[in-house]
């Protein structure tokens, strides 16, 4: 059997680790919490993060990045955005040009405000000048995907055969993967839509109804396309899986931690405490901040994004940010990006 090494057991990652055993692949999963790692060695499931999916025959559990990746055909980081880049520079001495390199992270980097692919380039390139990388993204709640619900999906790669392979690796007759070009667009419409699903659960929460969320979905992937553009992805990405499709997933799922962690904002309850409550990383609440400074950055209009931004940062509340947004000045639709 080829070897897959996946780095980071978190739901989406043990559910992708699922559907690629499933295959008969010889996955071998690492964290860096051996407790964790520990308590799925033990249990031969994902108690903490993906309960009631017993693991495949196909998956180990791996004590180190070395032992996960001596050997694999693919290294698959599972890793929350903010931590994508020290699990990749601990992976980075077992990691070679034949490997490809698959990121799952949907999320923009704090401080430097870069995409997942452009931390893999400054991570990788210069030990592994022609390494192979590909993002994965979609609508796809890892508790449907780990008990292999149909999902489809989208892999992005610059390199159109890397693109294929990992396609050819996931494939399933219930996990359907379509192939593209468009590494920015995939990966930004990954990392923008859990902004407005944290805007969706807030509306929720203060009780509004189904036209409110559809205008925020709806006004969210316009400023989710604006941004886009202007950082070179291509505006048709957004209105297929990776755009539009995981939004609305995102923005009307109970599996969604953005959601629930809006929804109990909305309720009146203070963000780190909401977000606590979720018991994992909410990828909206980074995102938000950096998508902000991004925004201002390259001079992108960006409302709901900045009301979001100031109700988390406390600057104003959940029914201000409401009356704000239906306070602007008139616009036509549709825009030019």
């Amino acid at each position: 059997m080829e070897k897959i090494g996946v780095i980071g057991a978190g739901s989406w990652g043990t559910a992708l680790a699922q559907t690629i055993a499933g295959k008969g692949y010889d996955v071998h999963i690492y964290d860096v919490n051996r407790e964790h790692l520990d308590e799925m060695n033990k249990n031969r499931e994902n108690v903490r993060y993906l309960p009631g999916v017993p693991f495949s025959d196909n998956i180990k559990i791996a004590y180190t990045a070395e032992e996960a990746l001596d050997g694999a055909m693919m290294a698959l980081f599972s890793a929350p955005s903010q931590f994508f880049r020290s699990a990749a520079e601990n992976a980075l001495p077992y990691l070679t040009s034949e490997m490809i390199i698959v990121n799952v992270a949907k999320g923009i980097e704090q401080k430097t405000l870069r995409r997942m692919s452009e931390i893999a380039d400054e991570v990788f390139s210069a030990e592994i000048p022609d390494y192979k990388y590909a993002v994965l993204s979609g609508p796809s709640h890892a508790e449907e995907v780990g008990r292999a619900m149909p999902t489809t999906v989208a892999v992005a790669a610059k390199c159109e055969e890397t693109a294929l392979r990992v396609q050819d690796i996931f494939m399933t007759s219930r996990f359907r993967i379509y192939t593209t070009s468009d590494v920015a667009g995939v990966e930004l419409g990954g990392a923008l839509k859990n902004i407005i699903a944290l805007g969706a659960g807030i509306s929720d929460g203060m009780g509004f109804g189904d036209n409110a969320k559809a205008a925020l979905m709806t006004r969210g992937i316009a400023e989710i396309t604006r941004l886009g553009v202007k950082l070179g992805a291509d505006a048709r990405t957004f209105n297929g899986l990776a755009g539009i499709g995981d939004l609305i997933v995102t923005c009307t799922s109970m599996h969604s931690r953005n959601r629930r962690c809006g929804i109990m904002i909305g309720e009146g309850m203070a963000p780190d405490e909401a977000t606590k409550k979720v018991g994992m990383v909410v990828e909206g609440m980074y995102t938000t901040q950096a998508a902000y400074e991004l925004a201002q950055r390259v001079g992108v209009e960006m409302p709901i994004t900045e009301a979001i931004y100031d109700v988390i940062n406390g600057r104003i509340n959940a029914s201000d940010a409401a009356e704000m947004l239906m306070g602007r000045e008139r616009r036509h639709e549709p825009e030019e990006h």
